[in-house]
């Protein structure tokens, strides 16, 4: 139990303690406070020293970035100085140099106006000039202004024609010294690279018999049997024109040989009558058909051609039975695509595959020009299209008979070789009816011109020759007149070849000593 005397000891000895606490500590504490405040001094200077030394430190970078700020101030000054020099100095020369252009313009107005003036003046004189003869001449021929200058520029005409005519004369001769010359090598290399035979077809074919009592079976009792041949295949036979012969006589090839085969097949046969007859004749049709295409095909080998359809190739045969002047069709077209090939390869820039199948097919239009109404180059033209032949095979045949414009070489390639096949001696047969047609139309031609008093064809309508009156025409008008002359036949006549205009021009004196 606690007693007041045991808590007033305690509370005694907690007194005495804590003096004696205080006693032996207190020098201690006034040496942990001295330490602390010379610490505390010592961390102040050295903050102050930093302090102070890294505000010296940022004054001086203040001051470095400071003089580097003025040092590109100063740069960029000096550039903009030099680049503002620079364009005072272009823009000063450019200155100087329009002004320079103003100055030669303005002195170009001026003698520009100087000279426009002279040349009115000119004018004028050359006007009054003019005027003044003008009036003389009315004044002497008494003819208006407008007829005295007719008469003018008919001298003018006169005195200058012979010095024109010469110099055209010239110009065309060597032009067509140099044509002739290229073209004379061009077609005579192609000429000397292919060669046919000229034949010469006819309207007959002739079926050999082995005996004349044979004709009475194809005549038939009453001519029963005759008549129906003649009458199934469209032919004439002629049976008593020649001993051991029957001749068949058509102008269509193709119902000739039909008749042909048809007439062979019935006298191998020996059984002759109506019914056989007409057996016979759609046999030979059957076969003809068959035939066609392999002339066709045949055809196209012998010149090289490959990939037309069968369509295109049948037609191609059938022009084995067309003639044109007694020139077989199918010959032509041959000679005509090795002719054309033969001058494009020895041209620049010419397809000579095109130019051969063209020349080929040139003339397809033939083979149903009898069926279809139309120019056989536009039938032919339709035909290739329809059977989608090559855009240049087409544009390159369409123009051989100048139906159509010349679009490529090509074309006017294939247009020589054709005239050069058809043209050649022997080639073609005209009848006399249009012969004697084309003579006169020459003659018409030659004799409608001033100054001609006789005109005359030769050498079977290759040469017109035209007496001129000599008083009228002299030898410099003569020049021009066989140039006129030509040309204008060029314009109006169709023939083959080249026609040459020969102007004769002749004075005779006569005289008598008795």
């Amino acid at each position: 139990m606690i007693t007041l005397p045991m808590i007033l000891i305690g509370g005694i000895s907690a007194i005495v303690g804590f003096i004696v606490a205080y006693i032996v500590t207190r020098p201690n504490a006034k040496k942990i406070e001295k330490n602390a405040i010379l610490e505390a001094e010592r961390i102040r200077k050295n903050a102050q020293y930093e302090s102070d030394r890294a505000l010296e430190d940022a004054r001086k970078q203040a001051e470095q970035i400071r003089k580097n700020i003025q040092k590109e101030e100063s740069q960029s000054q000096k550039r903009i100085d030099e680049a503002q020099a620079k364009m005072d100095n272009r823009m000063e020369k450019r200155e100087t140099l329009l002004e320079e252009k103003i100055a030669k313009a303005e002195e170009s107005k001026i003698k520009h106006e100087d000279e426009s003036g002279k040349l009115r003046d000119k004018q004028r004189e050359l006007n009054q000039v003019l005027e003044a003869q003008n009036e003389k001449f009315a004044e002497i021929a008494k003819l208006s202004q407008d007829e005295a200058r007719e008469q003018i520029l008919k001298r003018m005409e006169e005195s200058l024609n012979p010095q024109l005519v010469e110099l055209q004369k010239r110009k065309l001769e060597l032009v067509r010294e140099e044509a002739e010359k290229e073209g004379s090598n061009i077609i005579v290399q192609a000429i000397q690279r292919f060669a046919s035979p000229m034949t010469s077809e006819t309207t007959t074919s002739v079926v050999r018999l082995k005996s004349d009592d044979l004709k009475g079976k194809i005549i038939g009792r009453e001519g029963r049997n005759i008549n129906a041949f003649e009458m199934i295949a469209g032919v004439d036979l002629i049976i008593d024109d020649a001993p051991g012969t029957v001749t068949i006589s058509s102008y269509d090839k193709f119902r000739r040989y039909v008749a042909k085969v048809a007439l062979e097949e019935l006298l191998k046969d020996g059984r002759i009558h109506p019914a056989s007859i007409e057996a016979a004749v759609q046999k030979a049709e059957n076969k003809a058909d068959q035939m066609i295409l392999d002339i066709g095909k045949k055809a196209a080998e012998e010149v090289n051609v490959s990939g037309f359809p069968n369509e295109i190739l049948k037609l191609v045969g059938g022009l084995r039975f067309r003639t044109s002047y007694g020139q077989n069709v199918l010959s032509h077209s041959q000679e005509v695509a090795w002719l054309s090939a033969g001058i494009a390869e020895q041209l620049p820039g010419a397809d000579v595959e095109v130019c051969r199948k063209a020349g080929l097919v040139h003339d397809i239009g033939k083979a149903v020009s009898h069926e279809v109404e139309g120019g056989h180059a536009i039938i032919g033209k339709d035909i290739l299209e329809k059977f989608g032949v090559d855009k240049a095979i087409v544009d390159a045949m369409k123009s051989h008979h100048e139906d159509f414009p010349y679009e490529t070489l090509e074309s006017r390639i294939l247009q020589a070789a054709d005239a050069i096949s058809a043209s050649r001696p022997g080639a073609r047969r005209e009848t006399l009816e249009k012969y004697i047609k084309r003579l006169k139309a020459l003659e018409n031609i030659a004799g409608q011109f001033d100054g001609v008093k006789k005109a005359y064809c030769i050498q079977a309508g290759r040469e017109v020759r035209a007496f001129v009156n000599a008083d009228t025409v002299n030898d410099a008008a003569s020049q021009k007149l066989s140039y006129e002359m030509a040309r204008e036949i060029e314009a109006k006549c169709d023939y083959p070849g080249e026609v040459k205009v020969t102007i004769i021009r002749e004075r005779r004196y006569v005289d008598k000593a008795r």
